[in-house]
């Protein structure tokens, strides 16, 4: 079998084997520092199986990139990143697929679950059409990029007193202008004690968890703990009762006097 002849970088000038150098020390990218290498052994008579040796590369590749460097120059360095596969999966359809993460199944008519888990998630997508197959990682990842992630729910409690914007007015004024030579007491009420709902975790938009009405109707008795502190003293006045009876609670200031 004849010999393949010896193949050499053209001869390089003074600047072009300075920007070699500069090359081999700052570039970051591991393809284009590995041909400006090749080019500069190639450059100071290396032989193409002696920089195969020490580079690990085939001959083939080595040949491949002093043609190149020798037709384009330092152009021919640079990687050429292809644009791969094309995405199986489109923008519309991703969008659709945070929009449906962001409800919960029983909007879909599936009972038995209050929220999407990626298994079900993934399921409820293929069977719906919406795409033929996904990996939950997949889907974790078109999430994460569509601004969904799994947020813990939170509640939102509003007054059911018509008067309590009144009544808040007033006691704010105590706070600021309290009446000369009288006591203000604080009175709290801590409770009702009770089972309390789990607020949960689904998947909604970052920044932007579900909120959920919280409710005051407890019809099957609940635990009333009325309370009072004595900001002088630091002491603490407190009765629990099984309901709330305002005749005891009258009762119960007057014995802090």
């Amino acid at each position: 079998m004849a010999r393949r002849p010896e193949v050499f970088v053209r001869p390089l000038t003074m600047e072009e084997g300075r920007k070699l150098q500069r090359i081999t020390r700052t570039a970051k990218d591991p393809i284009k520092l590995r041909r400006a290498i090749v080019v500069m052994m190639s450059g100071q008579g290396q032989s193409v199986p002696d920089i195969t040796s020490l580079m690990q590369v085939s001959d083939d590749y080595v040949r491949d990139v002093i043609h190149a460097f020798n037709e384009r120059g330092f152009d021919a360095l640079d990687p050429k990143w292809s644009g791969g596969r094309p995405r199986a999966i489109s923008d519309q359809v991703r969008e659709r697929i945070c929009l449906i993460a962001r409800t919960v199944p029983a909007e879909w008519g599936i009972t038995g679950m209050s929220t999407w888990s990626l298994k079900t998630l993934a399921e409820h997508l293929i069977a719906r059409g919406v795409v033929t197959a996904i990996s939950r990682e997949h889907l974790r990842r078109i999430l994460r990029k569509g601004g969904v992630s799994w947020q813990t729910t939170t509640t939102w409690k509003a007054s059911t007193d018509p008067d309590f914007i009144a009544k808040m007015q007033r006691v704010l004024e105590l706070y600021d202008h309290p009446p000369d030579g009288g006591r203000v007491i604080c009175v709290d009420e801590f409770g009702p004690l009770n089972l309390m709902p789990r607020k949960g975790k689904r998947w909604r938009p970052v920044g932007s968890p579900a909120r959920l009405r919280a409710t005051y109707n407890r019809y099957h008795g609940v635990m009333q703990m009325i309370a009072a502190l004595d900001l002088a003293t630091g002491k603490l006045y407190y009765r629990i009762r099984k309901r709330k009876r305002w005749r005891e609670y009258l009762s119960f200031l007057k014995t802090l006097r």
